[in-house]
């Protein structure tokens, strides 16, 4: 039978973006918005390792089913590391890409092009059906935020984030390139071997 994984998200791009990045490993995905009366669990690591930590052991000890969570966001280095942790509301509101944008547009506005760089950083946490850590990886990718919004792929700060090696923005890039280099990415392909390991083991092709 299939290994069944729950994402640790209820966010739709988010997800795709996971389940594209994992596709070729048999695997069965959910994410949160199959439980939603689940309670939202309370993001207030200072890290985001603490965030990811929180979100799978969390969600696996409530649900009795393994998780796969992340924590990730934008390194600003003119802005002393903002929106870090933050990133998802950094303007206020939770999730509003928009407002994130302009805020971070406005608070960069007289920084030179030169120091305006940046790096995302993805850490992504495995937990099993009793909370326990089995796995956690980080990725980043480095980068510098333009000064207006190039792109409609991607969410968050990706059209403004600049890829200097292929001059193009998160938000320009085709999911198969961004998949081979975004933080995301890099964080959840440390991640195959132990998932593959899972999975086969789930269907009983794995070692007993």
């Amino acid at each position: 039978m299939p290994f069944h994984l729950v994402l640790g998200t209820r966010n739709p791009k988010k997800r795709q973006e996971m389940v594209e990045i994992l596709d070729g490993l048999g695997l069965e995905f959910a994410d949160l918005s199959n439980w939603p009366d689940l309670p939202e669990v309370v993001e207030d690591g200072t890290t985001f390792e603490a965030n990811a930590r929180k979100k799978a052991v969390e969600n696996a000890q409530r649900l009795r089913r393994w998780v796969l969570a992340e924590d990730s966001g934008l390194v600003v280095d003119a802005l002393g590391g903002r929106p870090g942790v933050y990133s998802a509301r950094f303007a206020g509101q939770h999730g509003d890409d928009a407002a994130n944008n302009a805020r971070l547009l406005a608070e960069l506005a007289d920084v030179p092009d030169e120091q305006r760089t940046a790096h995302y950083v993805c850490v992504a946490v495995l937990a099993d059906p009793e909370g326990r850590v089995v796995a956690t990886t980080e990725g980043r990718c480095h980068g510098r935020i333009i000064r207006e919004y190039r792109g409609q792929g991607g969410f968050g700060y990706d059209p403004l984030f600049l890829v200097p090696e292929y001059h193009r923005t998160f938000g320009e890039l085709s999911p198969r390139v961004k998949h081979a280099l975004s933080h995301r990415a890099r964080a959840l392909e440390r991640l195959r071997p132990t998932l593959r390991a899972l999975a086969a083991s789930a269907s009983g092709t794995g070692p007993a």
